[in-house]
């Protein structure tokens, strides 16, 4: 028997800000939106506000 595939992926979700500061949260790669770029406003610490937050690949 093989080994199951993951029906998800992980996504570094980046600051706009430039801080560097990131988040990771998985994706399911079914999804009809998985073409598309995720962009969320989360809080950013570094600068004490909430910033738009960009996918960007994991390293």
């Amino acid at each position: 028997m093989g080994k199951k595939e993951k029906s998800y992926i992980f996504i570094r979700l980046l600051s706009a800000a430039g801080t560097g500061f990131f988040y990771v949260k998985r994706k399911t790669k079914k999804s009809p939106k998985f073409t598309e770029k995720l962009e969320f406003r989360k809080y950013d610490p570094r600068v004490n506000r909430h910033v738009l937050f960009t996918e960007a690949k994991m390293k």
